[in-house]
Formats: C-alpha cells, structure tokens, sequence
C-alpha cells in the first residue's frame, strides 16, 4: 500500500507484527526441539547395554510407562487425522473409531500387560519378537525373523505417516516447503531416538502427551469463542444432515447424509484390536519396573485417551463452527487434517503471549508425530539388531556393535520413511490405518495365544502371523475395493484369519513339550 512513495504505517506496522508472530512461533517449536534432543544427550550418557537401548533397563516408573504408551499410541492421527474426519463427515466415523480404540486401550493394559511383563521378563526377551521365540522355543529363530520382518514392514509406512504430518504442518503454516520441512523434523527425532534410545523416548513421551494436551485444551476452548459460543457450533452441527448421528455420516459432495451401516461399525470398533499387536505399546509393558504398578498405569493411559480423543473430535466440530462463522476457509480433502495448524495461526495473532501458546500447540502436533515415530523406529531398530542380525543369521555383535547396528536401522528407517512421505496430498489418516491394520493382524492374536493359550505351538505362531499379514494386503487391494458388503476394515478379517490359522495349525501339530508348558503356568 504506497501513498506518494511511501510505505502506509499501518501497512508496516502489520508486516512488523506478523514477522513478530512467526519468530515467536518459530522461537517456541526451536526450544520445544532443542529440549527434545537435550533428553536424548542426557539419557545417552545412561545407555551402555542393549537391554538398556530397547527397553531402559526396565527402570520405568508407571507415569512414564502410560503416559509414553498412550503418547507413541495416538501419534499425528489424534491432534490431525481424527479432527479432519470430524471436520468433513461427522461425529459418526471417528466416534466409533475412537470408541474402538478407547475399549482396545483398556483392554490391552487389563489383561495383556501384566502378563506379558512377567512372562518377558521370565524367559529374558527384551523384544517383542524375541518373546515370541523364546516363548515357543523356536530355535531355528524363524518366527523371530518373520517378526521382525512384519515390524519392518509396517512400520516404515507408519513412521512416514508422522513426517508427513510435520511437512503439513510447517507448509500451511509458514509456507515453508514440505519436503525441507518433513527432513528437518526427521533429523531431530532421528537424534535424540538414537542418542538415547528406550529412556530417551519414553521421557520424551511423557514431555510430548503434556504437551499435546495443553494444545487439545488451547484450541478448543479458542475454537468455540470464535465460532459464537458452544450453542452455535451445535446448532451448525445440527443443521447438517448426519453430521450428529452415530448411525449416518454427513456427505460433504451433496449436502445430504449417509447411512452408516453396521458393517462399517465393526469396521470402526476393529481398531481395537490392533492394540494386541501393536510392538511400540507392547515394549512399554515390558519396561515398567514393576508389575504391580501396572494398575495405575492402566487407569492413567485409559482416562487420559477417552479424554484425549473426545477433545480431539470436538475440535473438528468446531472447526467446521468457524468455517460457518467465517473465521477458517472450508477445508477440502486431506486438508482438513490441517484444522489445528489454522486455529493456532489465528491464536497467534492476540499478542506476544498467544503467539507463543501457538507455537506450544505446534508444538504439540510435533509432539504427537514425534512420540509415535521414535518408538516405531526403536523397535524395528530392536528387530533388525537383536532379531534378525544375531538370533536368525547368527552374526555375534558385542554391546557397541549391537547399538551400532541400531543406530544405523533408525537412520535408514527415516530415510525411506521420507521418501514415502514425499507427497504432501498424502493422508495421515489413511497411512496410519493400513499399518494399524498389519501390526493388529499379523502379531494381534498371535500375542493372545501365546499368553493365554498353553497348546498354542510355533506352527500355529508362524501360520498366524503369516496368514493375518497377507489378509491385510489382500482384503485392502483385491477384496475391499469390490465394496458392499466387501468394504470391512482389513483388521476385523485379517485378525480372525490369524487366529483361526493359529488354533486349527497348533491343533493339527504336536503339542508343546514340558518346559513350554512350566514357563507358561509360571507366569500366570
């Protein structure tokens, strides 16, 4: 704006604030980031042994252990993925997902933890591949290498889920470019995971779920001043057909509503189960220092998730509250999932101290994609060093080779999480579905026979793990797409398949021999 060749002082007072705003944004996420790799440094000079590289020497405390459990659990998907479905289609798809995976929560820490603490630390496996090895006495180490195989598998998609919620972010909000952005948050969750390994990230964790909760907090409470009150988000809501309904979803392409079928339902309650395969939640149970703190472990990670996805879905009905008061743009597609990133640019613009609480709720985004992908890469990293360099090909590393090894999985687990993340239009949402899907399906029941099943045998192990990690890819590519009754979540079919396989394979093989059977009832 130029008045006889002059700059407008309001003009530069504007762009005066702005770069004020982003440099205290930017300052916020710096400290946030600087911190993170501070813990790493710290737990570095703490780290000395494998045990103490993949599970901390199983020292955690049981704040740290649910809190690092549930943060690693909800990753991007909770402050980006879950409010973008609420955005767009309503309460019904990501109310039953979060009702899925709120149940499994509970479910998973009630009756597969304890057990799994104990009986891990009985028969000394510090992976969770190499308790399934050592659980069924599988001395030829080939359920420890397919194990390993599948984490690998799954968690390199899952691991470029995070990078490509941290390249959204940064991009929408700064315009900073994608990929320069996405490399930089991999570098720093890259450091600190290798630095300080299991202690570092799960201290991390417990730092990331603090924060992502003041973020929740922040934007929800400054959503609904801005969108007119409590009343009017509601009264938007309302006036959209099947956008509050559990039993139809809101069709954005039409204005109409969508029945929400049974069948898509269980599809949504199936989440659940993915928790009894999930490697990142189950080394949490392995690591607590004790068992019996277990029990509020349990009741710390369960409340603060239901609480934690309850916020999480709201938002994104006040989102679209905004988007009708005029505050946001309507957000199409997969930028939907941006929701949080705009409510915090217009948090930024009340002052020095808003800009700053913006830059903690950026933050907390980063916190959740961060707190996901540096235990994914942990434990691939544990798979790749203990599972399939040592126990399957019988390469003997000392201590440090073995930590070396580690290290250089992380890296390379980054670099190709990168180079899948390379398209910003990606969904987060869908990414960390289809690997859900693979870990739930392949190590799910596998995990339940082998704590609660005694005639369970490696046969039945192997021919689980295999046949529920080939129903994923089948049922997602050949069978989903013919739709109708067709068009279930890839889990609920692939987690039947894998038990089925498990108990008809165990049954039709020779049963397990004695010492089997007295590590199993001694960890009861």
């Amino acid at each position: 704006m130029l008045y006889n060749g002059k700059v407008s002082i309001h003009y530069y007072e504007e762009v005066m604030n702005m770069n004020t705003t982003n440099f205290l944004i930017i300052a916020a996420i710096v400290v946030y980031l600087l911190a993170m790799l501070a813990v790493g440094f710290l737990f570095s000079k703490r780290t000395s042994s494998s045990e103490d590289f993949y599970l901390g020497g199983r020292k955690m405390g049981p704040l740290v252990t649910a809190m690092s459990a549930e943060a690693s659990d909800m990753s991007s998907w909770l402050l980006m993925g879950l409010p973008g479905v609420a955005y767009l289609s309503g309460v019904a798809d990501a109310a039953w997902t979060a009702i899925g995976l709120g149940v499994g929560t509970w479910l998973n820490w009630y009756f597969v933890s304890r057990k799994l603490r104990r009986y891990s630390q009985n028969i000394g496996a510090i992976t969770v591949p190499d308790f399934f090895s050592k659980r069924y006495h599988d001395k030829s180490n080939t359920l420890n290498a397919l194990a390993a195989l599948v984490i690998i598998i799954f968690f390199i998609p899952y691991t470029a889920s995070g990078f490509a919620a941290c390249g959204k972010l940064f991009n929408s909000l700064f315009g900073v470019d994608y990929t320069t952005a996405m490399i930089v948050a991999a570098l720093v969750i890259v450091g600190y995971t290798i630095m300080g390994g299991f202690g570092a990230v799960s201290t991390t964790d417990l730092i990331q779920s603090i924060v992502m909760t003041v973020a929740l907090i922040s934007v929800l409470t400054y959503g609904i001043s801005n969108a007119g009150g409590w009343d009017a988000v509601v009264d938007n809501a309302r006036s959209l057909p099947g956008y509050l309904s559990m039993t139809a979803s809101h069709d954005v392409t039409t204005g109409g509503s969508v029945s929400y079928s049974a069948l898509s339902i269980a599809s949504c309650l199936a989440w659940g189960f993915g928790y009894f395969g999930m490697p990142h939640i189950l080394l949490r149970f392995m690591a607590i220092e004790d068992e019996k703190k277990l029990v509020l472990s349990r009741r710390i990670a369960t409340v603060w998730v239901f609480i934690a996805m309850a916020v999480a879905i709201t938002i994104g009905i006040v989102g679209l509250g905004m988007t009708k008061a005029g505050s946001l743009e309507f957000l199409e597609g997969s930028t939907s999932e941006t929701i949080i990133v705009r409510i915090a640019g217009l948090i930024s613009g009340h002052g020095i101290l808003t800009a700053i609480l913006a830059g903690v709720i950026l933050a907390g985004i980063l916190a959740a994609t961060m707190s996901t992908a540096d235990s994914q890469m942990l434990a691939a990293a544990s798979s790749v060093s203990q599972n399939i360099v040592q126990d399957f090909l019988h390469i003997k590393l000392n201590e440090k080779q073995s930590l070396i090894v580690a290290r250089i999985t992380i890296a390379a687990i980054a670099i190709l999480g990168i180079f899948l993340a390379r398209d910003p239009n990606s969904s987060v949402f869908g990414i960390v579905s289809f690997a859900w899907a693979g870990f739930g399906g392949a190590f799910g029941a596998v995990m339940l026979c082998a704590l609660f099943w005694k005639r369970s045998n490696k046969w039945g192990a192997l021919a689980g793990m295999f046949a529920g990690g080939a129903t994923v890819f089948i049922w997602k590519y050949l069978v989903r797409p013919i739709g109708g009754v067709w068009n279930i979540y890839e889990l609920l079919p692939a987690f039947f398949v894998s038990l089925l396989f498990i108990i008809v394979v165990s049954l039709l093989t020779a049963a397990p021999d004695a010492e089997q059977i007295r590590e199993f009832e001694a960890s009861k």
